[in-house]
């Protein structure tokens, strides 16, 4: 059994590096220090409020959204506030069925297991998992053929908190075990411009309220994000500033590491101008259009398109992706007179509404 499938104190989330003590230092314990999804810790303080009366773990739950927007950061809360060890592992990390069990086995009552990107358990695996969510039991099967038998282990109380990138990857069954499904949103500036400020005083960083307002702007509404750009800044502004955020410094920090206003960077505009420049505006297939950005098609469908198409540079029909008028101002080129993609956007959505 691996090691780091055990440690309850490991931490995955979505290639996230744990092992920096500036990202574990950014981590809030609490659901009042939690910035952002107002409704979502709502619904926590509820039903966490609720099982500490009844002195019984609560339901389990599900976290789904982009990465970066807090889903283990949510499991660490749940685990703190009911003053429960967290153990933590990860889909892809459970090969086998005795995988799953070796860790349950272990778990103390009211314990927290969280597993990240749940959606990627193999079929075997998820199998097993379902008795133990629902009544605390595992079936194992030892041995092979008819020399076969089932034996069944009780496991402790425990509350399985999992979290996915791919929501419609997860199966009905799985699904309708949790008792609360919770997406995440997209921050805005205003909770974008709290975490920035929180973080800078973790870090120890002066920086002004113009400064922390123009890197949460850039920050794609996520938090993870917005911390990696106050470092990155944070960087520049002690080797070319006085080592002060400003607004000034702020944008030209962001400048050199090709952070633009919308918040995009060279891969999305190299999508764009791809889109633009060299075929018209569109309509282009996918493959086309990530083998001319150099980037795998699942990269560019899964990582940068959605930002994209939420800002509106974009738009995804059923013959391509094709420009909208604002991705050619966003560039500062004059679309073709003739520029059949602006022509043809009315009829693809008319398309997408049948």
């Amino acid at each position: 059994m691996r090691d780091e499938l055990l440690s309850p104190s490991q931490s995955i989330e979505d290639g996230e590096d744990n092992s920096e003590k500036e990202t574990n230092g950014l981590r809030p314990t609490s659901l009042m220090d939690f910035v952002g999804q107002s409704e979502l810790k709502e619904h926590l303080e509820i039903i966490l409020g609720a099982a500490k009366k009844r002195n019984k773990p609560p339901d389990h739950l599900l976290f789904a959204g982009p990465p970066g927007l807090g889903k283990t950061t949510l499991a660490n809360i749940v685990a703190h506030e009911m003053g429960v060890n967290l153990h933590s592992t990860s889909g892809p990390a459970l090969e086998r069925a005795g995988d799953l069990a070796a860790i349950l086995t272990k778990l103390e009552p009211g314990d927290v297991l969280f597993i990240d990107e749940i959606h990627r358990l193999s079929k075997a695996v998820e199998e097993v998992l379902y008795p133990a969510m629902e009544d605390y039991q595992l079936d194992i099967v030892l041995g092979k053929g008819p020399a076969a038998r089932s034996v069944r282990l009780s496991v402790a109380p425990f509350t399985l908190v999992a979290a996915t990138t791919r929501t419609g990857l997860i199966t009905g069954p799985l699904r309708d075990r949790f008792g609360l499904v919770a997406r995440l949103d997209y921050y805005d500036s205003a909770d974008l411009n709290t975490i920035v400020l929180r973080s800078a005083g973790i870090f120890g960083i002066h920086i002004e309220e113009a400064g922390s307002k123009e890197i949460s702007l850039r920050a794609r509404g996520t938090p993870r994000i917005a911390n990696r750009l106050l470092r990155r800044v944070r960087d520049f502004s002690e080797m070319k500033a006085e080592g002060i955020i400003d607004q000034k410094t702020a944008e030209e920090g962001l400048k050199v590491f090709g952070i633009d206003q919308k918040g995009l960077d060279k891969v999305d505009r190299a999508i764009l101008q791809a889109l633009c420049q060299q075929f018209n505006g569109g309509p282009v297939g996918l493959s086309t259009l990530a083998i001319s950005v150099s980037e795998p098609t699942e990269t560019v469908e899964d990582v940068y398109e959605p930002f994209l198409i939420q800002q509106g540079l974009i738009m995804r029909t059923p013959r391509g992706r094709i420009a909208t008028p604002s991705a050619w101002d966003h560039l500062d080129l004059e679309p073709p007179v003739n520029n059949t993609a602006e022509k043809q956007a009315p009829n693809l959505l008319n398309e997408l509404d049948k």
